[in-house]
Parts: structure tokens; sequence; C-alpha cells
């Protein structure tokens, strides 16, 4: 039996599919590092996200097809991933350093957007990706007391502000600056400004993903976001009930309204499972955030149970996806992280094809 050549090999790889972006490893460029060594092949397959959740499916199918081609004994598969840039439009400068910024929103205070932006930050960091997370809320910036620190613990630097990294992930947020239950009373031009400066005036470093905890609402924070910086997309954050999934649709249609794609929506505190007997209680009703985003054409990113343990993670600074990584409720932002990354990578391959979407229609690619 013959040596195989590196073109039967190319056209084995040719058959497996990225199962997200619907085209083969070769032609997306996947496929680096290629060797054949007589009856041995080594190769390095690239993916879009360290986040993907079908890594271990795509080797395998690699290993499938090449020890089916005639003369090929072993096969040594290299998994590596290359998180694509967000190719910024027209516009909004890009922040130097990040690939892509993507916005966790919500229109009412009170679902968890801020819990939900913390572990997802750190979810991301776990599976191998270069994660920074902007508290944008400069009237009440929780991420420090989330993620561990004292309010105003940067006070009295020489310095100023600056980002810090804990639990993987670079964070930067004015409540380091603040002394704890200073009030900031900013009209809105002093809110955007300080949403420019958070961005550009902060030296991020290499980013994959720059997630931005945006405040509640429609109005200055939200809107200077979109000015300032290319959004690759947006997580909507919504609780089971009426009224926070009728607030949470008035945020996709102002975020559809800024040409701002929407990866999708989550539904958080969506269901309660009792510690002591397993009994699971919709305290807010169920399912409603599914509902909406198949109304809406958009993806439906998950279920986030509430759970005592998850606030008191966020209260004691130390982030469930960090403090009970095994716990239902890790499981749940870990697949969340996953499918963020997901559209993420979508959406940036539809843009170097030339087919941006709206926000709208970000949810109907898969």
């Amino acid at each position: 039996m013959g040596k195989p050549s590196e073109q039967e090999i190319l056209a084995a790889l040719s058959r497996v599919q990225d199962p997200e972006l619907h085209r083969d490893i070769v032609s997306l460029n996947m496929v680096r590092d290629l060797r054949v060594d007589g009856d041995r092949v080594s190769l390095k397959i690239v993916l879009t996200t360290p986040a993907c959740p079908l890594s271990d499916s795509i080797k395998e199918e690699v290993a499938r097809v090449l020890r089916a081609v005639p003369g090929v004994a072993s096969v040594d598969i290299t998994m590596d991933a290359e998180v694509r840039a967000h190719r910024a439009m027209d516009g909004p400068t890009p922040v130097q350093g990040v690939r892509n910024i993507i916005a966790i929103a919500s229109n009412k205070g009170g679902v968890g957007k801020t819990t939900v932006a913390v572990n997802l930050a750190v979810a991301l960091a776990k599976r191998g990706a270069r994660v920074g997370l902007l508290d944008a809320d400069v009237t009440g910036p929780n991420v420090p007391i989330m993620m561990g620190f004292s309010a105003g613990f940067m006070a009295e630097s020489n310095r100023g502000l600056e980002p810090i990294e804990r639990y993987g992930v670079r964070l930067c947020s004015i409540g380091f600056v603040l002394a704890k239950g200073s009030a900031v009373i900013w009209r809105g031009p002093m809110v955007g400004t300080a949403i420019r400066q958070l961005l550009h005036d902060i030296p991020w470093g290499e980013l994959d993903y720059l997630l931005i905890d945006l405040p509640p609402g429609t109005s200055d924070a939200s809107l200077s976001m979109a000015q300032e910086a290319p959004i690759a997309g947006v997580v909507i954050v919504s609780t089971p009930q009426d009224v926070s999934l009728e607030d949470a649709t008035k945020a996709i249609s102002m975020f559809d309204k800024l040409k701002v794609p929407v990866f999708g929506v989550v539904e958080n505190m969506s269901y309660f499972v009792c510690p002591h007997c397993g009994e699971r209680t919709d305290i807010f009703g169920h399912g409603g955030a599914r509902a909406t985003a198949e109304e809406l054409g958009l993806d439906f990113l998950g279920e986030i149970p509430l759970d005592a343990q998850t606030r008191a993670a966020g209260d004691e600074g130390v982030p469930i996806i960090q403090s009970q990584p095994e716990s239902l409720q890790a499981e749940a932002f870990m697949a969340l992280a996953e499918k963020v990354a997901g559209r993420c990578s979508v959406l940036g391959f539809m843009e170097d094809a030339g087919a941006r979407p709206g926000a709208a229609a970000a949810g109907g690619v898969s």
C-alpha cells in the first residue's frame, strides 16, 4: 500500500464540516501544519473559539475520515483555537487589542444581568479565551463586589483607573475608585464621556472577548456604547414573567434600531430546584423567554436556575462558576458561554462573507 499524498488527506478532510458554520474545515482554513510522514499524518485543527462545545466531535470525525484513507496507519491531531475579530463597520472606533465586544443587556433591573455577565466572563476564561469585563453601569456598579473587590480600593492609587485580573478575567469598573456608598449623579453627556474613556483610554490588552455589563434601560449608556465601539452582538437577559419579557422586547427593539446584532435571549431565574427534596418549582413562571425569542426570530440561549448559592457566591465575590464548577448552575453558565461564543463565530463568519445581519435577523443563523 502506497504512501498517502497530501492531496488525498486534504480531500478526506474536506468532508468534515464545522457544525455551526456549515462549511468544510479545509475551506475555513481550520487545517494547519499538515504533515504526511510515510503512513503517519499529523495536523492542527484551529477552531474559531476555545469555547466550542463540539471540539471533541470535530476531532473524532477528523480522526475517522483520515484513518479511512488508504495507507494511513496513525493520526496525530492537535486542537487549537483562534477567535475571529469582529469586522467593524463604518462609524464606531474599534477598541485596541479587542477582537469582539459582547454587551449583556436588559431593559429591566433586578433580572440578574450582572450575575449573568460575571459568570459568563469567567466561563469563557475557563474555556481558554482571553476575556475582559467592563462595568458600564457607572451609576450603580456591581461588578466589583461580585468579583471580590472592595469599593474604592483604587481610589488612592497614583496610576488612576486600570484593569485588574481576577479568575482569569481582566476587569474594570468605576466602582474601583468610588468610596463605598458614594453616589454618581451625572447627566447623560457625562455618562457618555465615561463610557468612551472606559472603552478607549483603559489598556485592555489583547482580548478575544470584552463583555460589557450595561445598566438597565434603553437610554444614555447603551446608546453611547453602540456609538463608541463596534459591538459584535448582545445577550438579552430576562426572567420568565410577562413584565420582564415586555421590557426585554423593548431592549431588543433598541438594538435593532442601532443595527447591533442580538445573539439571543437567556432566561434567568428560570426555575427553582429544592436542595432537600429535588422538587422543581417555576417561581416566576417558565418558558416565556424561549417563546419571546422564537416569536422574534432570535436564538434562545438557555435557562439559568434560581439558586441561593448563586446569590451567595456573588455576595462573597466568588462567582458560582468559580466556586462550584460542578453545580447545576455552573453547568448552565458554561452552556451559555459555549452558545454565545458560537453565535459570535457564526456572525463573524457572515461578516467575512459580506452578509452583515441586523439585530432581529441574527438569531436565525445556525
